[in-house]
């Protein structure tokens, strides 16, 4: 399968161009090109020109912006099959938190000219990205409600609930980096995936946690 091939299968499951055919997700992925970033490196920061939509291939992309304390806070995490920097490459305007690869990384690349270019002959795509950008202003709502309202016990296991979908039972990230992404403290993370780990329903590795038990896990994260 060829790299453009696979990018359309990519824009495929996304929300915003599911219901395209075939022949416009050819047309729209032969705009593509592909960029590899090694671990660690920057693909952009807060403030630079929102120029391009981007779609995993393989590695993992952190979305992180700075806490008040100087503390580095981690807004999300992109794996293979998700798209992102959709609200730059709309307006044009400045990024609004920074990327950087959590690992060697092969991104896709869809310049923002090509992409309008592409709204323009296309309507319909144009009222999915409405849709897409409404959920997501939904989602972030639900987290500003889950952070005041919800237990550190659901708000974890949550979070690794969403982390699996993408990554799988073995999810690559530090204790620091999920108590800043939950709101919560270290310790008190580390406390909690302790007792978890003693009821069988994880592991933990060295910057990794290895979920063992998916049934017990959603159960907390539905507060059952």
């Amino acid at each position: 399968m060829s790299k453009q091939a696979e990018f359309a299968v990519i824009l495929k499951m996304n929300p915003m161009f599911a219901n395209l055919g075939a022949d416009e997700l050819q047309r729209l992925a032969g705009h593509c090109h592909t960029q590899q970033l090694a671990a660690g490196q920057v693909l952009f920061q807060k403030g630079d020109a929102g120029d391009a939509l981007f779609g995993v291939r393989s590695g993992q992309v952190r979305i992180e912006t700075g806490a008040s304390d100087g503390r580095r806070l981690t807004l999300n995490f992109m794996g293979p099959g998700d798209l992102f920097g959709e609200v730059a490459v709309l307006d044009g305007q400045a990024r609004t938190a920074d990327a950087t690869a959590g690992e060697a990384s092969e991104l896709f690349v869809l310049r923002r000219e090509e992409f309008l270019g592409f709204l323009e002959r296309e309507p319909k795509v144009a009222v999915k990205l409405i849709e897409l950008l409404s959920r997501r202003i939904r989602w972030q709502s639900e987290r500003m409600e889950e952070s005041v309202l919800q237990p550190l016990p659901v708000r974890l296991a949550r979070r690794l609930c969403a982390l699996s979908e993408d990554f799988g039972s073995e999810v690559h990230i530090s204790q620091e980096q999920l108590g800043i992404f939950v709101g919560a403290a270290r310790e008190s993370v580390n406390r909690q995936l302790q007792a978890w780990r003693r009821d069988g329903i994880l592991d933990l590795q060295r910057g990794r946690i290895l979920l063992h038990n998916m049934n017990k896990l959603t159960a907390v994260a539905r507060n059952e």
